[in-house]
């Protein structure tokens, strides 16, 4: 099993309070039905629980602009307890043998300190070991 990293994305208060928006990029991804503009995907966070999350794009203008709507981020965002200048990241689980996608997992991370120069996250569950909650 290969696991690919779709995107990284610092958030911003936007991203707390509406919707996350994707890469265009990483479109491919995830298999919306041809006709329609959303996909319901789930994602394993980093304590392997699931996370069912509603993909968007727009019907018209010059690109699709994906966003997972609100109604499904919002509560990642609120039972994580993420703030501006957090971050989550996005991977795939692809099978090398038949090239399917096995799943996606999401983490949610904090910023914890700067270490010769680079910046250390940690997944916001394991916060509580660090002493940082």
């Amino acid at each position: 099993m290969e696991q690919v990293h779709l995107f990284t994305k610092k958030l911003k208060p936007t991203h707390i309070s509406h919707a996350l928006s994707f890469p265009t990029r990483v479109l491919e991804a995830f298999p919306i039905p041809e006709g329609a503009h959303v996909m319901d995907f789930e994602a394993a966070d980093a304590t392997d629980n699931a996370w069912r999350f509603c993909l968007s794009t727009r019907l018209t203008g010059a690109y699709p602009k994906p966003v997972l709507l609100r109604s499904s981020w919002r509560r990642f965002v609120e039972q994580k307890g993420l703030a501006p200048e957090d971050r989550v990241v996005f991977f795939m689980e692809r099978d090398e043998a038949n090239d399917m996608i096995r799943r996606y997992t999401v983490r949610a991370q904090r910023k914890v300190m700067v270490l010769m120069g680079q910046d250390v996250w940690v997944d916001v569950e394991h916060l509580p070991l660090y002493g940082l909650m």
